[in-house]
């Protein structure tokens, strides 16, 4: 049976009672003051914060909870533990009391007939599907845009990797059946605002999209029931597109004979309309479209700035690398700043949606400071600037990025 996580027992369970700066009625977060993580742009000191649920994790707002990952937690496995994994809500209503056993989803719109199906029906009376992959916010990385734009202040913790278990949307909708006239398809989550003129958050996919085999809603989390901050009890998992389209605390599918123009769609969450979604620093883009797919990335995550190393010994570097779908092939590791690469090794590919580790042999000859890149390629050839990109809405951003340690 499934277990009803409502608001005593969320909080129970995680020995929080009383605290949760997202939680109505002004209990707070239990804030480490003591502890802050201090980003190199400005204003970028931070506090860490404990959630329900949670350890403590990067926080930037309480209202909505915007919480980001420790970026060391990236170097202890290709999986993101779950109460480790980052939260970014847009609305500031967020669930803390939801009943599993009395949770339903309903499809609707253009379908044969409505359905209004159970947590427990969607777990036995679908097929059980599983899927490795990276859910990433389109702002992650945010703070390090230059000129700075607004939004969410963000270093690279707004992103995480997981094991999702679910169903796949396609065996839902066909089980409702599509009309003939069926276009899009568009989700919307419990989450709500406080101002009543607020839109409601809704997302919209392409019809194929939505039927793709790989779209899927999901219960579990790397083997557990969703965090209530990570969506419990069912989320929208879109793999390989960005986490604006991942609705958390689903609750309804709509199908539409038409395409969706909600805030959400239009004029948020866009980018230009070329092939960097980019545009020069300041500048207007001419035409936008939604943002979509990730672009390629990678870090090195055992090495931080300033990190101090010895010379002429024998180190491994580390790291990570995903892009949006087609899979990484090949991962570049510079000592140089760039002027020389060589080949790293790949490590366990858990599927093409997922981080890829990576490491290489580095002896640094001498004492001194080493800028030490690394760049990543996927199966279709695409790999990432040297230069960073820009565009208003400060979304996208994979340059090259650089390390700089001291061998001493």
């Amino acid at each position: 049976m499934p277990v009803a996580l409502t608001r005593r027992r969320f909080l129970r369970i995680t020995g929080l009672a009383g605290v949760g700066g997202f939680i109505a009625g002004g209990e707070r977060a239990t804030m480490r003051a003591a502890e802050t993580i201090s980003f190199p742009f400005a204003n970028g000191t931070r506090p860490l914060a404990t959630f329900p649920q949670k350890r403590p994790l990067i926080l930037l707002t309480t209202r909505p909870p915007q919480l980001e990952t420790p970026f060391a937690i990236f170097d202890q496995g290709l999986l993101t533990p779950n109460d480790a994994f980052f939260v970014r809500y847009h609305l500031s209503q967020v669930p803390t009391s939801i009943d599993a056993e009395t949770f339903a989803l309903t499809i609707k719109g253009k379908v044969n007939s409505s359905l209004k199906l159970s947590l427990m029906e969607l777990k036995t009376k679908f097929e059980p599907v599983e899927i490795v992959a990276v859910n990433q916010c389109s702002g992650n990385g945010r703070g390090f845009f230059n000129p700075r734009v607004a939004g969410g202040q963000m270093g690279n913790g707004a992103m995480g990797n997981a094991r999702w278990k679910g169903v796949r949307l396609k065996d839902v909708l066909n089980q409702a059946g599509l009309a003939a006239t069926a276009k899009q398809v568009t989700f919307k989550g419990l989450d709500s605002a406080i101002v009543e003129k607020t839109p409601d958050f809704v997302k919209a996919l392409e019809l194929d999209h939505a039927l793709d085999e790989e779209t899927i809603l999901a219960y579990e989390m790397n083997g557990e029931s969703l965090p209530m901050l990570n969506g419990f009890p069912l989320r929208l998992i879109v793999p390989g597109h960005y986490g604006t389209y991942w609705v958390k605390h689903l609750n309804e599918i709509t199908v539409l004979s038409e395409s969706f123009n909600g805030y959400w769609m239009d004029p948020a969450y866009r980018v230009p309309d070329n092939l960097c979604a980019c545009v020069e620093p300041g500048a207007v883009p001419k035409k936008t479209r939604p943002i979509s797919r990730y672009n390629v990335r990678s870090f090195i995550t055992n090495l931080g700035e300033g990190a101090k190393i010895a010379a002429a010994k024998p180190l491994t570097v580390r790291g990570i690398a995903f892009d949006g779908g087609y899979g990484i092939t090949e991962v570049l590791f510079s000592e140089d700043g760039g002027k020389n690469w060589r080949q790293t090794q790949l490590g366990q590919d858990l599927g093409k949606y997922s981080f890829r580790g990576w490491t290489i042999a580095f002896s640094p000859p001498q004492p001194g400071n080493y800028l030490l890149k690394v760049k990543a390629t996927n199966r279709i050839g695409q790999s990432q600037p040297l230069e960073p990109l820009w565009n208003p809405a400060g979304y996208m951003r994979n340059v090259v990025e650089t390390v700089t340690v001291a061998a001493g």
